[in-house]
Formats: C-alpha cells, structure tokens, sequence
C-alpha cells in the first residue's frame, strides 16, 4: 500500500465512519478499486477506526468530561447508568468478535456483490426512520441491549454502524440527540479495544504486515482522524434536522452499482 492509497482511504474511513454509508463497506470498494487487496486490509482498517474514534472524543470531549466526573461521584446517578448501558450494548459485539474472528476476517476480501447487499440493507434501515415522527424517550436499558445488536450486524462490511445503531434507536423512539450521542460513544471501547489488540499483534511480528510500511498507517491514522472530525460534526447536525433518507437513496445507488460492478468485472 502506498502513501497515496493510504491517504485516500483515510479519508474514505473518516468520512464514512459517522455519515450512515458503511465505512467498511467503503474501504472494500476502495481497495478493489485501487487495487490493494492483502492480508493487510483488516490492519489498516483497524488503524483508521482508531484514528476516528479519537476524533469522536474530541468532538465530545464535554459530554466524555462531564460522564467522567459523574463516575467519579461514585453514586447510581445518570453517569453510572450511561456507562452501564454502555457496556450492555458491547455484549453483542464482544460475543462475535471473541468466537467468530476468523469468520468475520473472511468476509474482507472484496465481495462486492455482499458490500452492495449490506449497502441496501443499510438503505432500508435508513429510510424506515422518515416513518418515525415521534422520537422523546431516552435511551433505556432494553434500548441499550437492542443498540448494541445492531452494532454487531454492522461488523459486516457494507452495514453503517452509525446508520445501523441511530436508525434502531430513532426506531425504537428514542429523542434524536440522545440517540446519536449513545451511538458515537459505545462504539469507543470496541475500537479502541480491537486496535489495542491489533497494534500487539503488528509489534509482535511485524514482518507478517510487511506490505504495509509505517508511513501508511501514519498518513492513513491523520487522513482518517480529520475527515472523521469533520464528518462526526456534519452527522450530529443531520441526525437533528432529520436527512437520513438522504443517505438511504446514497446507499441504494452505491449498493446497485457494487453489484452490478462486481458481476460485469
């Protein structure tokens, strides 16, 4: 991978990360197009998904703040109660990433026809949001639960984990803000964790990851960290006007065209 391919799918990852389009999905048809397609794949991606959770702590850095030193009361205030429902919402996803790693790197080898699919089922959960006008209720402990097996089906590349978990909220009737908020902040200890792991595995044995030089993963980790910072910011503001069939009909195209390319290829 080269430092320009690295760069452009940074940007790729920052800007797909928090709008509703699948950054995995993205990154998929990004490296067939570019042509980058090895074992390194999963690394880089895993690279990128850390740099743009740290920019969803920048951007909410104030509500991270203020959690923490609700946590630091040590009361059963709404700090304590956030966090757990943080972690009930991880189950799901833990569960699949500890007993079915090897299944899910399997399915990043540039199956476009299977990103183009996920793409349309991210559309259709997307577009089911314009049917739900009454959003009020916080998010809630079944909410939470409900949340997070969302966020597992969007391990799979072609499903937006942003579009995935706000879409189950809104449906579910939680108030916009609070959905959007809940959605960026449970996805920070997953990657953060995933990252951790990865970065062992890369310092262990580096020569395994040899087609991947150490000038790209820095490109592609500030790519992925300014593209998300921006687009982190855009999403919080179009979740509150409610323009998410906007990016169903962007999902719709993307997806028919990742078919129809992959079987014309």
């Amino acid at each position: 991978m080269t430092w320009l391919e690295a760069l452009i799918l940074g940007i790729i990852q920052g800007l797909t990360e928090f709008l509703p389009v699948s950054s995995s999905g993205h990154l998929e048809i990004g490296s067939v197009l570019l042509g980058v397609q090895s074992e390194d794949n999963l690394l880089f991606a895993v690279v990128v998904h850390a740099a743009t959770a740290l920019s969803t702590i920048v951007v909410f850095r104030k509500d991270i703040g203020e959690l923490l030193q609700g946590l630091l009361s040590f009361q059963w205030n709404e700090s304590w109660q956030f966090a757990f429902k943080i972690l009930i919402s991880m189950i799901p996803v833990g569960i699949i990433g500890v007993f079915f790693e090897d299944q899910i790197t399997s399915l990043f080898t540039g199956n476009l026809v299977l990103v183009g699919s996920m793409l349309l089922i991210t559309s259709a959960l997307l577009f089911f949001t314009y049917f739900k006008k009454s959003n009020e209720k916080p998010v809630g402990w079944f909410h939470a639960f409900i949340i997070g097996l969302a966020q597992s089906i969007a391990i799979l590349p072609g499903i937006s984990r942003s579009g995935a978990t706000i879409a189950t909220a809104l449906l579910l009737g939680v108030e916009k803000n609070k959905a959007t908020r809940f959605s960026f902040l449970m996805v920070l200890v997953p990657i953060l964790g995933a990252s951790a792991l990865k970065l062992k595995d890369y310092l262990e044995a580096p020569e395994a990851h040899a087609g991947l030089s150490g000038v790209a993963i820095v490109i592609g980790f500030v790519a992925a960290f300014a593209a998300g910072y921006a687009a982190c910011k855009w999403m919080v503001g179009i979740v509150r006007k409610g323009k998410l069939t906007y990016f169903a009909v962007y999902c719709l195209i993307v997806g028919l065209i990742a078919i129809l390319g992959q079987i014309w290829m």
